[in-house]
């Protein structure tokens, strides 16, 4: 946990940076287009960056564990990552957490990308293309093609990946206790979202195929910016709302611990407690507690 001094610093920055954010100009402006202009005077004090991490020394690192979390979009508390699945009816400052790492990875802001979490082999932007999208040309459009027909448009299925098709979100983190503070910490080092396999959405053949895979994996620091610009709504108070790299560095969301570092190989849990959902829900919260309690037992004397 934080001291009460690092406490009050990072809620007054966060006070200051939502009312300088919080629908600027709204009651001000002339035309709607002036909504959301921030004035001279806010440009001038405005400092809207991601909350640097600072550096931390090795050996300032007691213990550590790296952890694997699945986060499921079904549950309530993980929506706001969620939506708005449809874009048509919001502005453009809203979208969900898996548009925002698409609008970023198209930018170009967002470029350490990985086909998986530990980062062996980078990704393009057509290799992230091509988990996304699937163009088939059904039997009657190679019928035309035979017959010496080219304009077989009518004939060719496209299928992409959107927001509504996203299950959830893995993440890998570090969970350590820096000797410094004294404090248990936990950083975000990568984010994955997850989805059904778009080269079979939509085959009848294997309908009952319900695999969930990890498109990409984005390393986290890289993306800080992107995150940071796009705002999450405050189903509380829509005046302040609350970025997404707040919301994930701030752990506001539930998740449950798949993998761990092990002797093992770092296996899945669901890989040595095998057939029993609940045992494997088990064994994540007991994980979960173990790294829970580490910073009690490091004031043990």
């Amino acid at each position: 946990m934080m001291n009460k001094k690092h406490v009050g610093i990072f809620v007054l920055a966060l006070v200051l940076f939502q009312n300088t954010f919080a629908q600027s100009n709204l009651l001000n402006a002339k035309v709607p287009s002036d909504i959301g202009k921030k004035t001279a005077q806010q440009l001038a004090v405005d400092n809207d960056k991601p909350l640097e991490y600072g550096y931390l020394d090795d050996r300032d690192i007691v213990w550590s564990k790296v952890v694997w979390e699945y986060i499921d979009l079904n549950e309530r508390i993980n929506l706001p990552l969620y939506y708005p699945v449809d874009t048509v009816n919001v502005s453009i400052n809203r979208r969900s957490l898996f548009d925002t790492l698409l609008r970023g990875i198209k930018s170009g802001e967002i470029t350490e990308i990985y086909d998986d979490s530990y980062f062996t082999a980078k990704m393009t932007k057509a290799e992230i293309a091509g988990k996304l999208s699937r163009v088939d040309t059904t039997d009657a459009g190679f019928d035309e093609l035979n017959l010496g027909n080219t304009n077989i448009e009518e004939y060719i299925d496209r299928i992409n990946l959107t927001s509504h098709d996203i299950e959830g979100f893995k993440i890998k983190g570090l969970w350590y206790f820096d000797k410094r503070q004294g404090e248990l910490k936990y950083r975000l080092l990568a984010i994955a979202p997850v989805a059904p396999d778009v080269q079979v959405m939509g085959n009848d053949e294997v309908a009952d195929n319900t695999e969930q895979l990890a498109l990409f994996w984005v390393w986290y620091p890289d993306s800080r910016e992107v995150l940071h610009d796009m705002k999450v709504f405050n189903h509380k108070n829509s005046a302040h709302p609350i970025s997404f790299d707040h919301l994930l560095n701030a752990r506001r969301f539930s998740a449950i611990i798949y993998r761990t570092e092990n002797i093992y190989g770092n296996r899945d849990v669901s890989e040595y407690v095998k057939g029993n959902a609940l045992f494997q829900v088990l064994e994540s919260n007991k994980i979960k507690g173990e790294i829970r309690d580490k910073e009690i037992d490091m004031w043990n004397y």
